[in-house]
């Protein structure tokens, strides 16, 4: 997406935010990790801010109101500090989370800070004031019919839950990016976990161990993991067909894997 730069905003645009910041001396446009119009961390004297926003036109628009709202009840994430609309844009203002991606290869001393973050997001119910299609419904088509139960939930699921979408601070795992976030059983994120982790390099085995940690994930039932691990290979490779980015690759070679090692375990 092409992305807009702060200095082009409208300035009523413009001056509605620092109404919050205060005057900002310069700010960074993100090159990565966010699909928005806008999307720049802003440098002023009361520190920090990561803005993220679209034109209130933009047939999307919606989309930003909905991640603000999702966050704001979502476990591990940046708080919302301010929301405006003004110069035909919406705005939404995030606290700004400076820390490295955590690594998630065999070893990583991250590992144990993502299963407690997994924990702690299998914990958090739907915010039932916000409508978006739950997982069952946005996979229609792709499971097989009877399945339907196995990704049923009322568990608030991130649903991209890759190093990129993480970030490693002082206080832990925290999660960025909940544009994507529905419904799902309370396992989901610690289910697309599993596939992170085999891509990064661990076998299906210790993937499925790590995820055992947690306790949601552990209950699970081994048919619902096994529509799932079919399901989100299938949702994947049909992704890859209409916009073949080079990234799907190793993530559906690695849901594949994981798909054919949930059938042999549940045969």
């Amino acid at each position: 997406m092409d992305r807009t730069a702060w200095t082009e905003l409208p300035p009523a645009a413009r001056e509605s935010v620092e109404k919050h910041t205060g005057p900002v001396d310069h700010a960074d446009t993100a090159d990565k990790g966010v699909m928005s119009r806008l999307a720049c961390t802003l440098h002023s004297h009361s520190g920090r801010v990561f803005l993220k926003g679209t034109r209130l036109n933009d047939a999307e628009a919606w989309m930003y109101d909905y991640e603000a709202r999702v966050t704001r009840c979502a476990p591990r994430a940046p708080r919302v500090l301010w929301q405006v609309e003004a110069g035909g844009w919406l705005l939404v203002g995030y606290e700004f989370l400076s820390a490295r991606h955590p690594g998630l290869a065999p070893g990583s001393a991250d590992l144990a800070s993502l299963v407690d973050t997994l924990t702690a997001m299998s914990a958090a119910p739907w915010p039932g004031d916000v409508r978006k299609k739950p997982l069952h419904v946005r996979w229609a088509g792709f499971f097989p019919d009877g399945h339907t139960h196995h990704l049923e939930g009322a568990a608030l699921a991130h649903t991209d839950v890759s190093s990129l979408n993480m970030i490693a601070a002082t206080d832990g795992i925290r999660l960025l990016d909940w544009a994507l976030a529905c419904p799902a059983p309370d396992w989901t994120d610690t289910a697309f976990a599993v596939v992170r982790l085999v891509a990064a390099g661990h076998t299906l085995e210790q993937a499925e161990e790590i995820a055992r940690r947690v306790p949601a994930y552990r209950a699970a039932t081994p048919a619902a993991l096994t529509t799932f691990a079919d399901t989100v290979c299938a949702v994947w490779e049909s992704r890859a067909k209409v916009d073949p980015l080079p990234h799907r690759a190793p993530l559906i070679a690695a849901a594949r894997d994981w798909a054919a090692y949930r059938a042999f375990a549940t045969a």
